[in-house]
């Protein structure tokens, strides 16, 4: 019988010759980073539609240090960025327990490993927690504003500048008000969150107080919203308005562009969707710790898959805070 000649390439016994392990990584490894490389291009796409929404609505964009100025238990305390910084210092920290629990992993400790896998996974829980205060805030808002016929919001500032929410000089007029009903109109749709302060109450009360002004959404040389003069806001408040908003969602915006509203829901909330599915993975993991499998195996492989994956979501994290809060 003829043998068979297999034709040699040159690169065999080499790091791409072929095998089982090119560069030395197992099969699960390799398919962790061809998500983390396919999940980067889609953030990266996020990303990069924000800018360009930002940058074509640019005079209307809001100011995060005016947006993300709450601090849990500081009432009425201008904090700006505060919170946004500790929650991202927290998830940096929970990547750095991470790393520990790797190495720990490697050196077969199984003690240390669930020590920090735990603080990793507080270190999620907590974050998560405090995304969605960020969300009952924002959803909620703190001051108010109104929105015109032309679709730019107007916002309110006393004599010194400061922003003053509407409650502060408006009050609600009592009138009767009737609930959408079936023979009304189409039976399906649904009736629209109700506000009941009317522009009219608004406009009442500001024109009672001498030292309002009021706060445009377009950004001044000083990096500042522009504040009319008491004539030019009492004729910006004669021009037709839409309705008096208060706080955000994905139709409305008190702090200016309804489009950021729209980014801020999608984007924070996709990648808290990565962190929460990044505990829920650590703790399946953290329990086959503490039963003792990867001891077993021999190897704990398994918590080194799950930090790459972690370590992408704290970096995504970074880009994300860089482009959401800090430009």
């Amino acid at each position: 019988m003829e043998a068979t000649t297999v034709a040699k390439t040159g690169t065999e016994g080499k790091t791409w010759g072929g095998g089982n392990q090119p560069l030395k990584a197992s099969y699960g490894k390799l398919m962790m980073w061809f998500f983390i490389t396919s999940d980067a291009l889609t953030f990266s796409g996020f990303l990069a539609a924000y800018g360009f929404s930002r940058f074509k609505f640019i005079e209307e964009w809001p100011i995060a240090d005016e947006v993300f100025n709450h601090f849990p238990f500081l009432h009425g305390v201008d904090a700006p960025m505060y919170y946004v910084a500790l929650m991202t210092f927290i998830l940096i920290f929970s990547s750095v327990t991470m790393v520990l629990a790797v190495d720990a992993g490697h050196q077969m400790k199984k003690g240390k490993v669930v020590t920090y896998m735990a603080l990793t996974i507080l270190g999620g829980i907590i974050f998560l927690g405090s995304q969605a205060w960020e969300w009952k805030n924002f959803i909620k808002g703190e001051y108010g504003a109104v929105e015109l016929n032309s679709g730019k919001i107007i916002q309110f500032v006393d004599a010194n500048g400061d922003r003053i929410a509407l409650d502060e000089f408006s009050t609600i007029s009592q009138k009767v008000r009737v609930e959408h009903q079936e023979k009304n109109g189409v039976w399906y749709e649904a009736e629209d969150s109700y506000n009941p302060r009317s522009l009219e109450d608004v406009k009442r009360g500001f024109i009672a107080n001498e030292d309002l002004r009021v706060r445009t959404m377009k950004i001044t040389d000083e990096g500042e919203k522009e504040i009319l003069t008491r004539e030019e806001s009492l004729q910006t408040l004669e021009e037709k308005g839409i309705g008096v908003i208060e706080g955000a969602n994905l139709k409305k915006n008190e702090y200016g562009a309804p489009l950021f509203g729209d980014f801020f829901f999608f984007i924070t909330g996709f990648h808290g969707f990565h962190v929460f599915s990044g505990v829920l993975i650590l703790v399946i993991v953290f329990f086959n710790v503490l039963l003792g499998t990867y001891e077993k195996r021999g190897s704990y492989e398994m918590v080194e898959k799950v930090g790459l994956y972690w370590h992408f979501v704290d970096l995504v994290w970074v880009f994300v805070f860089t482009f959401f809060y800090l430009v």
